[in-house]
């Protein structure tokens, strides 16, 4: 039992009467919990209800029941009832701990035929009659992670399941496995609480005594599939059950009629999509592969550091309905590391949504196995499919599996977060309207690296290379990766967010909305899910010091300088309260010397020339010119959290006075989110004005800015702040760079048409020859990426480049450069 288990019952009142609820009857669970909850100095069961343990006492206490039974049997010529004796009243009284069972062939007999004594509807009499709160806290023990199979096998039937094993299967589990078995404690219910609810003021003792056994067996059931994951059926169930259902078999004969083709031919057009897509869940299978997976993390990282607070939250949470977990996507890794994490935290693997890049042999039939489902990029013209893959989406669901999948559609190649895509979410919220689960709970996940494995591949396609698709050789090539160190992995998880919850917020049911709502709303928890990713973002020392190394306006810096602005991004990281690497809390200044000696050894950063022979904190550094996209790479993994600052920064610089008006930035900081919608998430809940005034006053904090004396909302510059304001100021100078390439070249390609990637290619080209031309001088504002995003804006915003004369055009790249000259010294 961890240490949020104990938890559990730490935060329950210590003068609290707690009864610890079996789903079946099990003398062993209660021995477990009579030792094991002892050792570890929490409430211990002294008592069950209806279930006699006399041949586990010692021989002493028996021969003494004996003869305590023999006397009440001779002088009142029966034997006593301990519910009619108040014996289990006194002895809850006193203890203060018991167990009971909720179902129990005899029970139910007794309870149901001869209408003896319920000890929940005992429960309930007893804590109407005292002061004391009784807690009843369900306790599940677990032999197996497996989910229940459909169809029992022989072993099955005979020696009983591995979730509700025999005597003979259980006791070869505890010799053979004992490692594996483990118990867990589910959210306590305050009975109390529980019958002051105006549901169940007018029910009789009898009628409340019922629902509060249906609730919490529903409570161990939910909690048992949070765990172990829905009863697994076989493929062919699947199949079958998806394929003849009416809602699918209408289209297939509609699409049949309108294309004037055979129907067998579109059943088994559709046989076949189902094949491409559907994963072949197989618990054997994930064993192999957690294994595996544990033997890769511990050869190429150095541990992963996980929000266990975080988990156990997303843990209750999957008891009410399906998660839909939605990590950030920076790496092939993440998809296993999260998988490996869960597995490992009693938790069933998602059914991982991946693209059909990924289904090639011999890996495309092992991510099938482990959960992996595979869609296409794009469902453009495949009516059937589309069709057929909405249909297993709401199959998924209905059974009950969470699902695991990237909103921002592909690997991040920037460092930073994507914009959503919200393809696969609209389709859950299809499927949630049309009522596969009651509730739908989305998991925003964070999945950080000091250092990531695809990184050559990144730089090289950011700067426009051609990505290499997946294939065989990329897994052979892969064993190269195990001979390093790639720092540690961070995990983080967001509060979980209830579709259900969420609706009820806007004061309607999603199925009620009508399609331009439920458009919006989609848009919404699409936003709402990559800010929420933002918040978990970890910075770690290699990201500070990659953002303190490009941002310094000097070519050559020596150490101290780089460590002098590492302080100044920390300073307001802390004051934004921004979750730091465990190596920053334990020694920030280790930490930065480590990750500096990291880039140093990988030749990131050199020492200047001419100064080999210096002392190292008198040796000028610089920033190896055919490294800076990589360390844009790992700047960007944390500058969500600086990006208020940067705006707030230049909003401020442009001003060109050392005193303003706080109320003077509120627009342009509205024009700097509004110029890079495409870069940045912004929260939709909180106004320019918010960031702005947020940002005033952490720059104070740091005595950036100093308020002025007798003017209100009224500010002033100190002598260091101006330098420290375009240090933030600096991590918008390759957005801006990359913003002026493309205006440059919607103004100079007059009347030239080009698809997509033939325009992108060319204002490539045009950004390295303005390099060379020093008309920009950062090679990582070359970034492909950034021009779709520029050309992206440009074209939303009404001009084209047919449309080079647009007086918009100049307007932007008059601000653009103005505001790059203020950022360079």
């Amino acid at each position: 039992m961890g240490g949020e288990q104990a938890d559990i019952l730490k935060n329950i009142p210590h003068h609290a009467i707690i009864v610890y609820t079996v789903q079946y009857k099990s003398r062993f669970e209660f021995l477990f919990a009579h030792t094991r909850y002892r050792q570890l100095r929490l409430p211990t069961p002294q008592l069950i209800f209806d279930a006699g343990i006399y041949l586990l006492q010692p021989l002493s206490r028996i021969f003494r029941i004996g003869l305590a039974y023999l006397d009440t049997l001779v002088h009142r010529r029966r034997i006593q009832s301990p519910y009619r004796s108040d014996y289990y009243r006194r002895a809850l009284l006193n203890s203060g701990c018991a167990m009971l069972y909720l179902v129990e062939k005899r029970g139910f007999y007794r309870r149901f035929v001869k209408a003896q004594n319920d000890p929940l509807g005992y429960l309930i009499k007893l804590q109407n009659s005292i002061d004391r709160p009784i807690y009843l806290v369900p306790q599940l023990m677990f032999f197996s992670k497996n989910p229940q199979p459909a169809v029992p096998s022989l072993m099955d039937t005979v020696f009983g399941t591995s979730q509700r094993p025999g005597m003979l299967r259980k006791m070869a589990l505890l010799i053979r496995y004992p490692g594996k078995i483990f118990t867990e404690l589910s959210q306590p219910l305050n009975l109390r609480q529980w019958l002051a609810q105006s549901a169940h003021w007018e029910k009789s003792i009898d009628d409340q005594a019922l629902q509060l056994r249906r609730q919490l067996l529903l409570q161990h059931n939910r909690h048992r599939q949070s765990i172990t994951g829905p009863t697994l059926k076989s493929n062919e169930e699947l199949k079958e059950s998806i394929l003849t259902s009416d809602r699918i078999s209408r289209f297939i004969a509609k699409h049949a009629e309108s294309r004037q083709e055979p129907i067998q031919k579109i059943r088994k057009m559709a046989d076949g999509y189902l094949d491409e897509i559907a994963a072949r869940y197989n618990p054997s299978a994930i064993r192999i592969l957690s294994a595996a997976v544990g033997w890769i993390v511990n050869a190429m990282f150095d541990g992963a550091v996980i929000d266990k607070a975080g988990l156990a939250r997303v843990k209750t949470m999957s008891q009410k309905g399906p998660l839909i977990l939605i990590p950030c996507h920076k790496s092939h890794i993440d998809y296993l590391i999260l998988s490996y994490v869960l597995y490992n935290n009693n938790m069933p693997c998602p059914h991982i949504a991946a693209g059909k890049n990924l289904s090639f042999w011999p890996l495309g039939p092992i991510f099938r196995a482990g959960g992996a489902f595979f869609l296409r990029r794009t469902f453009k013209g495949a009516v059937l499919y589309a069709r057929i893959f909405s249909a297993y989406i709401h199959k998924l669901l209905e059974e009950g599996f969470n699902i695991e999948l990237f909103i921002e559609g592909g690997r991040s190649r920037t460092g930073k977060l994507l914009m959503p895509k919200l393809g696969m979410i609209s389709m859950l919220l299809e499927a949630y309207r049309k009522g596969a689960c009651e509730d739908m709970i989305f998991v925003p996940v964070y999945i950080g690296y000091d250092r990531i494995i695809e990184e050559q591949a990144y730089i090289h396609e950011v700067e426009g290379g051609k990505k290499e698709d997946e294939n065989l050789g990329q897994v052979f090539r892969a064993r190269r990766f195990l001979k390093k160190r790639y720092g540690k992995i961070y995990i983080n998880f967001h509060t979980p967010i209830s579709t259900r919850e969420l609706t009820e917020e806007n004061g309607t049911s999603l199925d009620q909305m009508p399609t331009k709502e439920v458009n919006a709303f989609c848009r919404n928890l699409g936003w709402r899910i990559i800010n929420a990713i933002d918040k978990e973002t970890v910075i770690t020392p290699h990201g500070l010091v990659a953002g303190a190394s490009l941002n310094i306006s000097r070519p050559r810096f020596t150490k101290a300088e780089l460590l002098d602005v590492v302080g100044v991004y920390l300073r307001w990281a802390m004051l934004q309260n921004a979750k730091l690497a465990d190596t920053i809390m334990l020694n920030h200044t280790l930490a930065m010397e480590n990750a500096i000696e990291h880039y140093l050894s990988r030749k990131l950063l050199e020492k200047a020339p001419g100064d080999k022979s210096r002392a190292d904190d008198q040796t000028d550094f610089v920033v190896n010119p055919t490294k800076r996209s990589l360390l844009e790479f790992y700047k960007n993994n944390s500058i969500s959290y600086f990006v208020p600052a940067a705006f707030t920064a230049l909003a401020i610089l442009r001003k060109d006075a050392f005193q303003f008006n706080a109320s003077d930035l509120h627009n342009t900081y509205t024009f700097f989110q509004d110029l890079f919608k495409y870069e940045f998430a912004f929260d939709l809940d909180r106004p320019a004005v918010q960031y702005v005034r947020k940002s005033v006053k952490s720059f104070i904090d740091d005595a950036i800015l100093m308020p002025h004396a007798t003017i209100p909302d009224c500010y002033q510059i100190t002598s260091a702040g101006y330098r420290k304001l375009r240090l933030f100021a600096a991590f918008m100078r390759p957005y801006l760079e990359s913003y002026k390439v493309v205006l440059h070249f919607l103004r100079t390609h007059r009347h030239e048409k080009a698809d997509a990637k033939e325009r992108l290619k060319k204002i490539q080209s045009l950004g390295f020859q303005m390099v060379k031309t020093k008309e920009i001088e950062l090679i990582e504002s070359v970034s492909r990426i950034n021009y779709a995003n520029a050309l992206s804006y440009f074209s939303a915003g009404g001009t084209r480049d047919h449309d080079a004369d647009d007086p918009r055009l100049a307007h932007f790249q008059a601000i653009i450069e103005n505001d790059l000259a203020r950022v360079i010294p």
